[in-house]
């Protein structure tokens, strides 16, 4: 059969070798942010298991970006370093190395998943969080909020520049800006989050101004063979006009290629509790990948369009990328319930993958 999602994606003067991608998955296994042991076997696992490109979970660009205080992160040096012996392995393996920069805005200071995720006050070792205005609850708490000022906000620009430059350092190939699931820059983004009355808040200009300005202070560091990505929740699923939603996401998309970015990584929702998911079947997110790729076309914008959501099957994959639905695929829980799922899938679909030569004597015939 014709192989589709075992084919190269070249992007810039990087070339990843199947579309097969691992998607961010937080772990929640750091102390101070420093990667360790379980970052290494966890992404480098999926690097042997034959993914082309193995993402970083969200990596906070600076303390207070973190979800919980056990979150990766990459506002020092030192951080790097912890990193590199991670992106050497991964790319060792045939794999492209890339990193997701992430600030959680809100959603900051927070106990793990495991722990209850509740919001920790600043008295019992939390913070106070960032947001583009006001307190706002999430699940019915609130926490103590600072609303960003203008100089506030050029720090977090600077904040994922030098993020970027260190990841640079510490060996990754692709940086992905986080934009998406209610954090700090999709919080901008959404009128649901944000009512702001300056330069960052109000229009569809003005609130995508933040994540514009992110990305080009990303692309300016990043060298210009290497390419960036940007996560962005395509809707908000929230019934209303005054939330983000699909036809805002096409318009941004140009806007982001403009700004630097190579691919657009289509997710969707995560901005309120009052969110209403549709069933979380096969393929329930590509529909707007769809939708933003058509547009792309359109305008012909030179940006690249990837994929999530309810894809686990082969033969599923190979149709998403074979006809023209999206450029590649990121996967999450099917790489945690399985981590050699390509290789798997390279022998169910007949491409011509090579198995890690530690591994070849169990290769299926």
């Amino acid at each position: 059969m014709v192989d589709h999602l075992f084919s190269p994606l070249t992007l810039r003067g990087t070339e990843i070798p199947n579309r097969v991608f691992v998607s961010p998955m937080c772990q929640y296994s750091s102390t101070d942010g420093m990667a360790n042991d379980w970052h290494l076997v966890h992404l480098g696992s999926r690097a042997v298991g034959g993914a082309g490109l193995v993402m970083s979970e969200a990596t906070a660009v600076s303390p207070e970006g973190r979800i919980t205080p056990n979150d990766l992160g990459i506002w020092s040096d030192d951080h790097a370093e912890a990193l590199a012996p991670t992106t050497d392995f991964i790319r060792s393996q045939g794999s492209v190395p890339a990193i997701q920069l992430a600030h959680a805005g809100r959603k900051a200071s927070t106990a793990r998943p495991w722990e209850g995720g509740d919001p920790i006050s600043p008295e019992d070792g939390g913070w106070v969080v960032d947001a583009p205005s006001g307190p706002y609850p999430r699940d019915g708490d609130e926490q103590p909020t600072n609303s960003l000022s203008i100089d506030e906000i050029r720090s977090v620009v600077d904040d994922f520049a030098a993020a970027a430059e260190r990841a640079l350092d510490a060996g990754f190939e692709v940086a992905e800006v986080h934009a998406a699931h209610g954090y700090l820059l999709h919080e901008f983004l959404s009128p649901v989050a944000n009512d702001r009355d300056d330069e960052y808040g109000g229009s569809f200009e003005n609130r995508t101004r933040l994540l514009r300005e992110v990305t080009e202070a990303v692309r300016e560091v990043w060298p210009d063979d290497k390419p960036v990505f940007v996560r962005i929740s395509a809707t908000d699923w929230i019934d209303d006009e005054e939330s983000w939603d699909v036809d805002q996401s096409a318009r941004l998309a140009p806007i982001l290629a403009a700004a630097g970015a190579d691919l657009l990584d289509v997710s969707s929702g995560g901005i309120s509790p009052a969110q209403e998911v549709p069933y979380a079947g096969p393929n329930y997110q590509l529909a707007y990948a769809e939708a933003i790729r058509e547009h792309v076309e359109e305008v012909g914008a030179d940006i690249a369009v990837a994929t999530v959501g309810g894809i686990t099957e082969p033969k599923q994959a190979e149709a998403i990328v074979g006809n023209d639905r999206a450029d590649a695929v990121l996967m999450a829980r099917e790489f945690l319930r399985s981590p050699y799922w390509p290789l798997h899938a390279a022998h169910e679909l007949d491409a011509d993958v090579e198995w890690p030569v530690q591994y070849r004597r169990a290769k299926p015939r």
